[in-house]
């Protein structure tokens, strides 16, 4: 639990790298902040274990991965999709902790995207050999507002393209602590994560945690 306020456990900091228009990496912006921070996944994941979600085409995905806010990411044979249901247990996904909401608002505000309404928290564990393909975020009902994402573990080799598929990828090292955001012009960039190489990161042990905030649904 989360006992300091947030100004204390996290810091503004001026170290900032824009990908490309709409996309900013922070360096170590979460590097204060990440031991409570990640004290607050627990009682989620005992309640929406990890799992390894299937997707349309029958295979299953090499991250693990669950959810919590008032909708969550869902993928089966049926394909992508947010539900406010987990499919597993039946219930509602486990809400969003404070401490979370809050920490996304202040990311999306200071890469240039004050209005941001985070409803769901895509929790990602990549084990070694881990990987994720180029993609698009393109779920969500409103593709006006930004992703946000947060990195913890072991680095990754985060792969930043364009608007399409095919444009060329700029490789990107994630390193425990950082936050990447983007929206606007660069919302729909395809994107992807490179395997997972072995090691053991100290605190957080030998897998890297990824979190994942978007907004779903639609704000009237």
């Amino acid at each position: 639990m989360i006992c300091l306020p947030l100004s204390v456990l996290f810091p503004l900091m001026s170290a900032r790298l824009e990908l490309s228009p709409g996309a900013v990496l922070l360096p170590g912006r979460l590097l204060t902040a990440a031991p409570a921070l990640l004290t607050t996944l627990a009682p989620i994941l005992e309640r929406a274990p990890l799992r390894h979600m299937q997707t349309g085409r029958g295979y299953f995905m090499s991250v693990a991965m669950t959810n919590c806010g008032d909708m969550g990411w869902v993928s089966d044979r049926r394909g992508y999709r947010y539900s406010a249901l987990d499919p597993i247990s039946g219930q509602a996904w486990p809400p969003m902790p404070s401490a979370l909401r809050e920490l996304a608002i202040i990311l999306a505000a200071e890469a240039g995207f004050p209005d941001f309404h985070p409803d769901a928290c895509l929790i990602n564990r990549y084990d070694p050999g881990a990987r994720m393909g180029l993609h698009q975020d393109k779920d969500e009902a409103d593709l006006s507002a930004p992703i946000v994402s947060c990195s913890f573990g072991l680095p990754a080799i985060f792969l930043w393209g364009g608007p399409t598929r095919h444009d060329k990828t700029q490789k990107i090292r994630l390193e425990h602590g950082d936050a990447l955001i983007w929206g606007g012009p660069a919302r729909l960039y395809f994107h992807g994560v490179q395997p997972i190489r072995p090691d053991v990161h100290p605190d957080v042990g030998g897998f890297r945690l990824n979190l994942t905030f978007r907004q779903a649904l639609a704000r009237p």
